[in-house]
């Protein structure tokens, strides 16, 4: 995990009941146990390991609607509110800036896809426009890189993950939430079919809601419940540099590289043409729903069979409540970080904006993200087993969009009127 991770203290007794147990404690996890507990619903959140260890510290800590798909637009302008009310709601700073995010485009090809985006979206009158190369000049002074163009949308913003996530989870208990760290969930109890409690490695909490917001674990839970939940992993590595000048606040996306100023002064910066994809058992169970994902994507995937593939095989699929799970063995997904990749994003960054040549690391880290066959998430209850709502598969866009995919679950949870339309992120879609 990151250096500057907010660690948190929670209690350590497990309740032996509650109305809603939440699996996970990343960013929807906590933002939906903050919904419930303002809703009066009682609440107690269960995670394996330390809030906000995995990828909800280990994001960019982008907050864009730039980009997305037509129909998860709108829970990313639901975000947008929920993030610039977040520091009066929680009483707390989750270090939200609405300064804006800019994508580039070096080649024609770039350039049409950043255009035909914008056209897709027109019926949602978004702020996003094209911009010039003196447009982009005048935004981000001092660079050298020769762009033909770009799109800027300024409402899009950022938050900071090493806060942001244990902030709310502080901001939950206040409101009476219960969480329990090092607490991995094995199973699930039911009783005619129907959710009544989940097995802890503690011993067993009784409820009747349950929601899984377990990121990369949640298809392994899953499996072991029977239901076949595809998601494949990726690798994002991800370099901070010491607190430095720059040449500007908003957040950019090149071909081949990306930054964004971090709340030290230094700045955040990833290799956005590559991602590692680790070959695992997966791929050859599930590999056929990504095919069209392969075929337009397979230049920006850096595929490798190595130590992730026999570290993953060597987990169980499928154990009883009474054995110790996989959870209970990895409490954090920690993946190398592929040091020659982030040099790769300073040297092309350095090219761009030859300011970063005075760039110092002070860090690096990597994490997993999951991705579905279509890039979007599951926001949803599970029919076969009533009880059940998972909200996970967020494919490295979830800390963007938390606030308002955890206000959706806990609304779906407790039958109030949704925050959004939850119809693109249905179960059965995949």
């Amino acid at each position: 995990m990151t250096k500057t991770l907010d660690k948190i203290q929670t209690q350590e007794q497990l309740p032996s009941s509650t109305r809603v147990v939440i699996i996970g404690g990343g960013i929807v996890g906590v933002t939906a146990a903050l919904a419930l507990a303002e809703r009066n619903i009682p609440v107690v959140l269960l995670e394996k390991g330390h809030i906000a260890g995995e990828q909800s510290s280990r994001n960019l800590g982008w907050i864009r609607k730039t980009n997305r798909h037509l129909h998860d637009i709108p829970l990313a302008q639901a975000a947008d509110r929920l993030w610039a009310e977040m520091s009066n709601r929680i009483g707390c700073d989750v270090g939200y800036k609405q300064s804006g995010i800019m994508f580039l485009a070096k080649t024609e090809a770039q350039l049409a896809m950043h255009e035909a985006w914008l056209k897709s979206v027109e019926p949602l009158s978004l702020d996003s426009r094209m911009v010039s190369p003196k447009d982009i000049e005048e935004l981000a002074p001092g660079g050298k890189g020769k762009w033909l163009g770009g799109i800027y949308t300024p409402s899009d913003g950022n938050a900071e993950p090493s806060i942001a996530a244990s902030a709310i989870a502080k901001a939950a208990v206040k409101k009476g939430a219960i969480i329990v760290q090092q607490c991995a969930v094995r199973t699930l109890s039911t009783e005619g079919g129907k959710v009544s409690g989940v097995v802890t490695e503690k011993g067993e909490i009784r409820c009747e809601q349950v929601l899984l917001a377990g990121g990369a674990w949640s298809r392994r839970f899953l499996g072991n419940l029977g239901i076949s939940f595809p998601t494949l992993p990726l690798i994002c590595s991800v370099l901070r540099t010491k607190p430095m000048e720059g040449p500007t606040n908003i957040a950019v996306g090149g071909p081949d590289f990306s930054f964004r100023k971090h709340q030290d002064g230094g700045f955040i910066i990833t290799q956005r043409g590559k991602l590692d994809a680790p070959v695992t058992l997966d791929h050859m169970l599930i590999g056929h729903k990504y095919l069209d994902q392969l075929r337009t994507q397979r230049s920006f995937l850096n595929v490798s069979m190595g130590r992730y593939f026999f570290k993953d095989l060597g987990l169980s699929r499928h154990w009883g409540a009474k054995n110790r799970s996989p959870f209970e063995k990895v409490r954090a997904n920690d993946p190398d970080v592929n040091a020659d990749l982030n040099q790769q994003a300073l040297n092309n960054l350095r090219a761009a904006w030859p300011v970063f040549e005075k760039a110092e690391v002070a860090e690096a880290w990597a994490g997993i993200i999951d991705v579905t066959p279509d890039s979007n998430p599951v926001i949803d209850h599970i029919e076969s087993i009533p009880g059940l709502t998972i909200a996970t598969g967020f494919s490295g866009h979830g800390f963007g969009t938390g606030p308002a995919a955890g206000q959706l679950a806990a609304d779906l949870i407790s039958n109030s009127e949704p925050i959004i339309d939850p119809s693109p992120y249905r179960f059965g879609r995949l």
